[in-house]
């Protein structure tokens, strides 16, 4: 990849994970919901580290997943 679409997706993914961290903090779930989730993007941003575009897919599930309201059982 070119390096300045690897800037361009670097910019994107983290715009993208900033807004699923505000997704899960505006959701009104139990406490160990929340935390699973804040897990997942924690992993999703670890494996942007290591795979951006992978991690961009990654993302675009999570997102997914909370619009359709498919969260963790909290425990």
């Amino acid at each position: 990849m070119e390096p300045d679409n690897q800037l361009g997706l670097y910019e994107m993914v983290a715009d993208r994970l900033k807004e699923a961290h505000s997704m899960v903090r505006a959701l009104q779930v139990p406490e160990g919901v929340r935390m699973a989730l804040s897990r997942k993007l924690l992993a999703i941003t670890a494996a942007s580290k290591h795979d951006l575009a992978a991690a961009a897919r990654r993302l675009d599930l999570f997102a997914e997943e909370i619009r359709e309201g498919r969260f963790p059982q909290d425990g």
